[in-house]
């Protein structure tokens, strides 16, 4: 049952790169939207954002600039590059009302950094603050220009950046990870992100017929070393059949999509991959449910969006050991493999190219069912709602190291 909205209901100010109408970063936006629109009728929520999505040089079309707005059940601000200074974001948080400022990344220059800057120098209200690092804790997300974020780490814990924290984790992994950089005792609540309602999603009445001898293999994902592509197209190799590979999604890091391109060149006749672009929120469910198989062998994912929506499909998901998606074989709807394997990831892909269409249809459909159990018993809004109302708590929790 929806709770009323209370007249002393708490205002939660999220601070975050990138939001809606923006799809280009992926799982955040998910994330908070469906924060937003699940929530949004026990607590106000104010949105304070880039004026444009992932990697675009100019500003979304017919969306207001430097103002509040109406956005669904919240408001939002999209910031122009020149309102992210020091100065402009002090006024904002000074005249902006809230109870709760919640962060969205751990290493933005803008909407993190900044704000914590003008938090420990007593220029802006010290109100409860949330910080979400969003798996950049995980080992190999850390391993990712190391020497840049780990200079950047002990400066902020010389400086006390984050003394007073509230930090959320997505799944005891990441909770982990957080104890890891910075003190076992540090406060931190546990509250994975929220998944959209299956007919967001999108549904599939039957699994595509598979014919055995061939497998239609998408990935959908920023194009990005985190999401480890070289990995995927390297496990290509050696496998007997016919095998397309689709990979969906906006390119982060040309260099990257480079050599990504020369492994793609290098591999046999009997697989063809091809590179279809970005895909808007709307179409992601669609997409993925043209295909078989949805592979991810992902270096590390806080939560992974894309694999639930790949689930509540239909399609069967051969993943990582590295996001909270575990034990995914004993349910019988997919597969998490450490990625030291390779021989394993192979092993399965070849399993899935000799497959039968019986045997996919009966995977794709308990795929589907495990997606709808999961949504049914989440209890993840409750532990939003814990976050969220726990104001005197993340006043008084450790500085941490």
């Amino acid at each position: 049952m929806t709770r009323r909205l209370k007249k002393d209901s708490t205002t939660v100010l999220l601070l975050t790169n990138h939001y809606l109408p923006g799809y280009k970063a992926g799982g955040p936006i998910r994330a908070l939207s469906n924060v937003v629109e699940q929530l949004g009728g026990e607590y106000t929520f104010k949105v304070v954002t880039k004026d444009r999505d992932f990697k675009d040089r100019t500003a979304y079309v017919g969306v207001a600039i430097d103002t509040w707005d109406r956005v669904a059940k919240a408001k939002v601000r999209y910031l122009s590059p020149a309102s992210q200074s020091f100065a402009k974001l002090r006024r904002l948080l000074c005249e902006t009302d809230y109870d709760v400022l919640y962060l969205n990344s751990f290493f933005s220059l803008s909407l993190t950094t900044k704000p914590l800057l003008l938090r420990r120098l007593g220029m802006v209200p010290r109100r409860p603050l949330i910080v979400a690092p969003r798996g950049e804790f995980s080992a190999n997300a850390l391993k990712l220009k190391n020497l840049k974020k780990r200079l950047y780490l002990l400066i902020a814990k010389l400086l006390g950046l984050y003394g007073g924290v509230l930090w959320q984790a997505s799944s005891e992994y990441e909770a982990a990870d957080i104890r890891r950089e910075f003190d076992r005792n540090v406060n931190i609540r546990i509250a994975p992100d929220l998944v959209a309602p299956l007919a967001t999603v999108g549904q599939k009445s039957r699994p595509p017929t598979k014919m055995p001898g061939t497998l239609h293999i998408v990935l959908l994902s920023r194009i990005s070393r985190m999401k480890n592509l070289h990995g995927v197209l390297g496990m290509l190799h050696g496998l007997k059949g016919e095998i397309s590979f689709n990979i969906y999604g906006p390119l982060e890091d040309t260099a990257y999509w480079a050599e990504c391109q020369e492994i793609i060149r290098s591999l046999p006749e009997n697989v063809t991959v091809a590179y279809r672009g970005a895909v808007p929120p709307e179409e992601v469910g669609r997409v993925i449910a043209e295909h078989e198989l949805f592979l991810l062998p992902t270096l590390g994912e806080s939560f992974g969006h894309v694999i639930f929506e790949s689930l509540a499909v239909g399609c069967p998901v051969l993943i990582s050991d590295r996001t909270p998606w575990r034990g995914l074989e004993e349910v019988g709807v997919g597969w998490d493999v450490p990625l030291d394997d390779v021989a394993r990831f192979r092993a399965i892909l070849q399993k899935c190219v000799d497959m039968d269409s019986d045997t996919h249809a009966s995977l794709s459909q308990r795929a589907q069912d495990y997606a709808v159990q999961y949504q049914q018993d989440s209890s993840a809004l409750d532990m939003y709602r814990a976050m969220f109302d726990c104001r005197d708590s993340a006043q008084t929790v450790s500085h941490g190291r």
